[in-house]
């Protein structure tokens, strides 16, 4: 695990943890980072000072369970609300966003991942979609 202060183009600085360096690569370049405090998908790597730590140290990962600021438990309770009311539709919330728009499936509340060019599409069509501002929990069986 890498932890990496991030900063977005409202100059919000924030932290958060990545698999690798790679991870972080990956999630910049398909727009899936967005800034913890307005949701922008410019986000960057901030300058920060770098932590040397033995090999036998582990960083811990910060307790997201747990949330902290008023901020942090509004966030936190929004994704329950989502969670419970809404149906999990993974990498297939384009396609099902548009189909109930269409009519060819009955409406309800439904939450996943699109990617920017996706959820464009959705939008130019006249979709009503809106980007969440955490990642979802998969739940998918």
């Amino acid at each position: 695990m890498i932890q990496y202060a991030l900063k977005c183009e409202d100059d919000h600085t924030f932290e958060s943890w990545f698999r690798s360096a790679a991870a972080f690569d990956t999630l910049a370049a398909s727009g899936h980072l967005s800034c913890a405090v307005c949701g922008s998908t410019k986000v960057g790597k901030a300058v920060m000072a770098p932590r040397v730590m033995s090999k036998s140290e582990t960083p811990a990962a910060p307790e997201l369970h747990n949330p902290g600021s008023d901020v942090e438990k509004a966030m936190e309770d929004l994704r329950r609300k989502v969670e419970d009311s809404s149906d999990y539709v993974g990498d297939k919330f384009a396609a099902e966003a548009r189909a109930m728009h269409l009519g060819d499936t009955p409406e309800r509340s439904i939450y996943g991942e699109a990617r920017i060019d996706q959820a464009k599409e959705l939008i130019e069509d006249g979709v009503p979609v809106m980007p969440l501002p955490f990642t979802p929990k998969k739940k998918l069986s």
